[in-house]
């Protein structure tokens, strides 16, 4: 097939477009910088011109979008112009230039209004109760993306869950730098069971999702290794893996949702451009339960997990040990 894979320059939609290129198709890339993936086409643009996106789905067949903007602080309207209009211009795009299957790479965080999770599927998106400006854009995204879904036009939603591996920036290289400088603490002890996807599995389940569209369009899966631990116990893992102490001290979630919804709103006041070393959206994830039952999305998918989370830390020791 031709296929477009939007935000090919990030960890997962990497992992996407190479293993689309592995298995024979046709793949064209749309981001802000060139990707670097051998045998894949690049068109560099962003979501908000018109004129890049109507160039990128040209004589597409099938679509898969990861581009967004992540992060834990901004301005909204930032987030509103990439993840919800932005969605909408690739939608009626793809629609207007005959593409016929679209697969929305979402997160589980747009049906999550920060209580704990524990066996759950995939809950209908809420942008309304979702926390933080990226979780309701994506919430919204996710709506619009699947009101489009039609005969001739086939949408469905996948939502992987805490993706990590050797290469991601998002939440390893954030991990070993706090842990380095001993400035990343645990929540309640680390206890909180948390659901994470290998990336390699993430990649191949929104692969299957496209090969599966027929069965799947019109909804939301979430998806995740369906090995929930610790979150302490993943943190420790990480560290290991990237030769740095794992953190050894430990502070209230209750204490720490407080000062981070204290700190997201005085991070831009005072000029910060950088993450924020606390947001409430952060603490939710690391004090709180949240994982999810994988029975309905392998079935429907046809697919389960090839790298377990034990084998995907050993592959990223060799990733740090490399260099």
């Amino acid at each position: 097939m031709k296929i477009l894979v939007t935000g090919a320059s990030g960890l997962l939609g990497r992992e996407v477009a190479g293993l689309l290129v592995r298995r024979g198709h046709a793949v064209t890339t749309f981001q802000r910088r060139p990707s670097g993936i051998d045998g894949a086409a690049d068109h560099c643009g962003s979501l908000t011109d018109d004129a890049a996106v109507r160039t990128a789905v040209r004589d597409t067949e099938a679509v898969i979008h990861l581009a967004a903007k992540v992060s834990f602080t901004g301005r909204a309207d930032e987030f509103d112009r990439v993840n919800v209009e932005g969605t909408r211009r690739l939608v009626l795009a793809a629609r207007e230039a005959g593409v016929s299957d679209f697969v929305f790479v979402s997160s589980p965080s747009v049906a999550n209004s920060g209580a704990a999770i524990a066996g759950l599927g995939a809950e209908p998106a809420d942008p309304a109760r979702a926390h933080g400006d990226y979780a309701r854009t994506k919430a919204q995204a996710e709506l619009l993306a699947l009101d489009a879904d039609a005969p001739g036009f086939r949408v469905a939603a996948v939502r992987p869950h805490v993706v990590w591996g050797p290469g991601d920036t998002q939440l390893v290289e954030r991990v070993l730098a706090r842990a380095a400088r001993n400035r990343l603490p645990l929540l309640d002890a680390g206890a909180a069971l948390i659901d994470t996807t290998y990336v390699d599995n993430a990649a191949a389940a929104i692969v299957a999702a496209l090969d599966r569209i027929s069965d799947i369009h019109g909804r939301a899966l979430v998806v995740t290794n369906g090995e929930p631990r610790p979150v302490g116990e993943l943190i420790a893992g990480i560290c290991a893996a990237g030769g740095v102490p794992a953190p050894s001290w430990s502070v209230p979630g209750k204490l720490a949702r407080i000062a981070g919804s204290v700190v997201e709103k005085a991070w831009p006041r005072l000029g910060k451009e950088d993450e924020p070393p606390m947001t409430r959206f952060l603490a939710e994830q690391l004090s709180t339960a949240h994982w999810f039952d994988q029975r309905e999305t392998q079935k429907l998918l046809a697919w389960t997990p090839a790298v377990s989370i034990d084998e995907g830390l050993e592959r990223l020791a060799d990733y740090y040990r490399s260099r």
